[in-house]
């Protein structure tokens, strides 16, 4: 599997170039994306597509003056999905081409505690705002038009929100929550080591029973806060620097591309910069924790793992592919033996240059085919049998 590595200041001069682009260089903004496409990540390429269109369709509309074209015209009314019995439809476009212009105006217009599912389409765009489902709004479904099209940005810091939880960009306290084919974004400066009030998440997942397919997170420090409750990742795209996935869940991560995006470490240096995962187990009677399977796990930078945020973390790697980023000793105890004995940390049949567990620290376990199978499906680790629907 081919990796997509970032470049995350082409994305932040990015997001900062739209807050004025109606008033600024177009023409600029459209060589400087056209330029730098081929290197930038995705979030830069969805935002250059969206104000270059605008620009060509300026254009178009000055050479053609007496052609007045509909901003409405290309909306692809036939994709927007029906109500049923079961579900009932609402539809976000940024532009005004249908029911509601925001996400959260589509949220708040959902029934209270209603037991029919509420489909949010969602049209392909850039969607500039926090967004929160309250826990009076269970059976919420986002459906975006694609990862690399459909985005929700945001660009709050654990300074400017009053602490790291209240900086995601999307909050989800509701049970029964679905993403399709939507990312999910922060776009706050990247922090620097030793910062303080830098982290910046892109979503916060409180409520059970919550699922996503195909989607993307994209940030730096703690991007996935994956809280609380069951949850599942099917096909997703994650990318971070430290701890970027972290939480208190129980969650499954199948299929997923995990991505680094810490600094290069030269060539010589052994010093970590970043972590996958940081695990907020804090007992033993707490039923949570990670588990990867068949993931993809690549990108820059010299990282664990996972780190032991509290003292009974939970976190298993299986059949995934692990580039030469993990560090040989593969997992941090936050700096704390006394974790050592209650950590769980395992791994099990996986490969590439970063899953050599000849040298990884002592207390990291190679899982037997009886201790993987707890971690391995939906069914087993998950209850996804009576929620999940696969």
């Amino acid at each position: 599997m081919i990796f997509k590595y970032t470049n995350i200041f082409s994305m932040v001069v990015a997001i900062l170039a739209t807050t004025h682009l109606l008033s600024s260089n177009l023409e600029f903004v459209k060589f400087y994306f056209e330029e730098y496409r081929a290197v930038s990540f995705f979030p830069t390429s969805i935002i250059a597509n969206q104000y270059i269109s605008q620009l060509n369709r300026r254009h178009h509309h000055h050479e053609k003056k007496a052609n007045k074209v509909d901003i409405c015209d290309d909306f692809p009314r036939d994709s927007v999905p029906l109500d049923t019995n079961t579900t009932t439809t609402f539809c976000v476009d940024r532009n005004g081409c249908c029911n509601f212009t925001t996400i959260q105006s589509a949220v708040d217009a959902t029934i209270y505690i209603n037991l029919k599912r509420t489909l949010i389409w969602i049209n392909n765009g850039i969607y500039f705002e926090k967004v929160i489902i309250p826990k009076t709004k269970p059976n919420i479904t986002f459906q975006g038009q694609g990862y690399t099209t459909t985005a929700i940005v945001w660009n709050d810091t654990a300074n400017s929100s009053h602490g790291t939880f209240y900086s995601a960009s999307v909050q989800v306290f509701a049970t029964n929550f679905v993403a399709k084919n939507i990312s999910f974004m922060n776009v706050a400066p990247i922090p620097k080591p030793g910062d303080v009030g830098a982290q910046a998440v892109a979503i916060r997942v409180n409520g059970d029973q919550a699922s996503f397919w195909g989607c993307g997170f994209f940030g730096a420090q703690d991007t996935l806060h994956d809280d609380r409750g069951r949850h599942y990742f099917k096909e997703c795209y994650i990318q971070g620097s430290i701890d970027f996935i972290f939480g208190n869940a129980k969650s499954l991560y199948e299929d997923c591309q995990l991505i680094s995006m810490a600094p290069p470490v030269p060539m010589g240096q052994k010093n970590i910069n970043g972590a996958v995962t940081a695990h907020g187990r804090a007992s033993a009677d707490e039923d949570s924790g990670f588990a990867f399977v068949r993931c993809n796990l690549g990108g820059t930078g010299r990282i664990w793992l996972g780190r032991a945020w509290r003292p009974f973390s939970k976190v298993v790697f299986a059949y995934t592919i692990m580039s030469d980023i993990v560090s040989p000793e593969g997992w941090n105890d936050f700096n704390d033996p006394t974790r050592d004995q209650s950590i769980f940390y395992g791994e099990y049949m996986c490969m590439g240059g970063g899953a050599n567990t000849s040298m990884r620290v002592p207390y990291a376990q190679k899982l037997n085919d009886t201790q993987a199978s707890l971690f391995l499906n939906a069914s087993s680790f998950i209850d996804g049998d009576q929620w999940l629907m696969l």
